[in-house]
């Protein structure tokens, strides 16, 4: 994926593959994050989730991974592993698929962001927006039409950090998302939607297009050509 400059930051992007999961060892750490989550938190039911953390989780993960899933993607700055996004079908998410204040708003297939984690030396310094835009472009290029996200929404007191982690509100307003519901004071449900729209001529090609007349946002920025690599390159 080609490199991106947010406030004088060069990061690089790349989906999670098997040859990259030492790098996101490294950044999640001894704890896989956060408890022992090891970002399995949304795949698992409560009880499984319960039974599983730590060790197991990061088997778990890692199993996927070998598979061919690509269940999100890493962020690079200088070549270490800076941040991460998780990124999948909403179908692959059990938490979601159970989730009675989540639950899906309509039949539309979407691709969810779920969860975030940034070095601690990189937050506040836009790596979490950048992160957005990549994992719109990986969904966009595998036929995704939208994506969704479940992101918390704090008001003048803040948020506590640890509970932050599907993400702040004001990032996904920031690059284009329109909120489509507010299951709770604290939470919201947001979309972005890409929109396929045929030039004008003879033998005109489809380009993409994001938006629609229901749910677009003025300022929202367009990324293209940025397919996910199917290997391990310098980051």
């Amino acid at each position: 994926m080609p490199a991106r400059e947010e406030a004088g930051l060069q990061l690089t992007f790349h989906p999670l593959t098997p040859d990259r999961f030492a790098d996101l060892e490294s950044l999640f750490g001894p704890h896989g994050a956060a408890g022992g989550c090891w970002c399995m938190w949304w795949r698992r039911t409560a009880k499984e989730f319960s039974a599983s953390m730590g060790e197991e989780n990061r088997t778990a993960l890692r199993a996927l991974v070998e598979t061919g899933a690509e269940p999100g993607i890493l962020a690079y700055a200088d070549g270490e592993p800076v941040g991460w996004c998780a990124l999948a079908p909403r179908s692959e998410y059990v938490r979601l698929a159970r989730s009675r204040s989540l639950r899906p708003i309509d039949d539309e297939p979407v691709w969810s962001i779920t969860c975030f984690f940034v070095a601690r030396s990189f937050r506040r310094r836009g790596v979490t927006r950048e992160l957005i835009e990549a994992a719109c472009d990986v969904a966009r290029q595998r036929g995704g039409r939208m994506v969704e996200a479940y992101p918390v929404a704090p008001d003048d007191k803040g948020y506590p950090a640890a509970f932050a982690y599907p993400g702040l509100l004001s990032a996904f307003l920031a690059c284009g998302f329109v909120e489509v519901a507010r299951p709770s004071a604290h939470r919201a449900i947001v979309r972005r939607v890409f929109r396929p729209q045929r030039r004008a001529g003879c033998g005109a090609r489809s380009r993409e297009r994001e938006g629609s007349p229901r749910l677009r946002a003025r300022g929202q920025r367009t990324r293209r050509n940025l397919l996910p690599s199917p290997s391990r390159r310098s980051a």
